[in-house]
């Protein structure tokens, strides 16, 4: 670093958000892409460690003291390759990533991380911004081909990585559009979807092949697949929500949070829905279980389309604001998150036992709860706390059990784990040969940058069983 001794004079300051008196008027990005000189200045806190945490810390292996100093110095070009060496989408992960690596920041310790999680947008919008992102497709073609099995991040990084070896890649989606989890699950206040499609954009012109509305397994039968190419790739994600089995669950107004979502970003993307299906908040009392991302995504969403009032309820106890001894650094802690969705407004309430709903004329009126405490990790009912929510929209954010096993799963007899995720080796291959498996329905619910890790740990070995060995990295 130019000045060694920058973290001691520059404090840490995020870049802007739109006001919450504009941004809940629309579905318009939330964060404002910092300027230049704003993340020159923040990536110079970077202490450049000789043990940097934050680099053990990141699923992909992010070279994060070196671009900060690359990105401070100016030297953008090759902040950007460095940047680009670990990670295949850094404008989705600089957009949603929870940046686990900032929690892992020595300078943490005892002063506030370095924006890492910032920095990097900043250099890949930076990036497109002046040109540097083009099309390079392979030089050579290798002969085989390889069918990739679902769109999302997982998936997106498989692909690309098995293109830059010189494979012929398609990718099958059953959506009618392209992304998986990104373009419909997230919120568009979260990421536009404009940022997608820039980017597919790339991969379509550097000889990505891509099927939309296509069910692999289904419309395009497991035999065919395997008949047709070399090595086939399931990244298909975890569909199938965890559900809330109480009294009254069959009431109308009860609805999983990914429908909600889904609903909603097809909404936004112009898609009509019939009136008879429905999912809005506008005017109503909207009830959100589970305190997780995807509930706060839900909050959002319902604040935007003009909600009466917002509840939001977690089982689990109030996490702490700051860390305790129960997760000492560099481990990531539970610490108490509010997001832009929570500054927007609504209420928050933990240790909440669901009890049964409660309705009128089949249609949900309120939640009948309980409040609970934890000693160790067994949770008690408190007694006579009973007491109920109104609401005639309830959103199950509780999260996902296993992928879809319907379909391509079954038809290719692949091996479950436990958990009922899909079953491979260390090298991400699965039951049946030439078939591998990679994010979410191999390693269960997880994070956006875990499934941009997998796809590419999971593209070195697909590489490897196609030519014997291979030169992509396996991380």
């Amino acid at each position: 670093m130019k000045d060694v001794k920058s973290f001691l004079k520059i404090k840490r300051k995020k870049s802007d958000y739109r006001a919450v008196c504009e941004r809940v008027k629309d579905f318009g990005e939330v964060a404002v892409i910092p300027r230049d000189e704003h993340s020159q200045e923040q990536s110079s806190r970077c202490m450049d460690c000789g043990t940097p945490f934050c680099h053990w810390a990141c699923p992909v292996g992010n070279y994060i003291p070196e671009w900060n100093d690359l990105a401070f110095r100016g030297h953008w070009e090759r902040a950007l390759e460095l940047l680009h060496a670990c990670n295949n989408f850094p404008e989705f992960t600089g957009r949603l990533c929870p940046a686990l690596c900032e929690y892992s920041c020595v300078l943490g310790l005892n002063d506030d991380a370095v924006t890492i999680r910032e920095n990097e947008l900043s250099i890949i919008e930076h990036a497109f911004r002046v040109g540097l992102i083009k099309p390079n497709p392979p030089k050579t073609r290798t002969g085989k081909k390889v069918a990739v099995v679902g769109s999302g991040p997982a998936g997106l990084a498989c692909a690309d990585q098995l293109n830059r070896a010189g494979h012929s890649v398609v990718i099958f989606e059953r959506d009618d559009k392209v992304g998986g989890i990104l373009r419909y699950g997230i919120p568009d206040f979260k990421l536009d979807k404009t940022v997608i499609d820039r980017r597919i954009n790339i991969l379509k012109k550097e000889g990505i092949e891509f099927k939309t509305g296509v069910d692999a397994g289904v419309e395009y039968s497991a035999t065919k697949l395997l008949k047709e190419f070399d090595a086939i790739a399931l990244a298909c994600g975890s569909r199938i929500p965890r559900d809330l089995n109480i009294p009254g669950r069959e009431l109308s107004g009860i609805h999983f949070a990914m429908d909600y979502l889904i609903q909603n970003n097809k909404r936004v993307a112009g898609v009509n829905i019939p009136k008879d299906k429905e999912i809005f908040a506008k005017g109503r009392r909207v009830l959100v279980i589970g305190g997780g991302d995807t509930g706060a995504d839900c909050v959002g969403t319902a604040h935007r389309q003009g909600a009466s009032c917002v509840v939001q309820i977690e089982v689990m106890p109030k996490p702490p604001a700051c860390r305790d001894n129960s997760c000492p650094w560099p481990r990531y802690p539970l610490l108490l998150k509010t997001s832009t969705s929570h500054e927007e407004g609504g209420e928050r309430h933990w240790s909440i036992l669901t009890k049964k709903f409660i309705g009128e004329n089949g249609k949900v009126k309120k939640l009948e709860c309980a409040r609970v405490e934890f000693k160790g990790r067994e949770m008690f009912e408190i007694p006579n706390s009973k007491f109920e929510i109104e609401a005639d929209l309830v959103i199950l954010a509780v999260g996902f059990v296993h992928p879809e096993h319907k379909g391509i799963v079954n038809d290719l007899k692949l091996e479950l784990d436990q958990r009922g995720n899909v079953k491979t080796g260390p090298d991400y291959s699965t039951s049946q040969k030439g078939v591998f498996s990679c994010g979410d329905m191999h390693r269960g619910q997880s994070l956006i940058v875990w499934a941009i890790s997998e796809g590419r740990t999971s593209a070195h070995h697909i590489d490897a069983y196609l030519m014997g060995k291979s030169n992509l990295p396996i991380i």
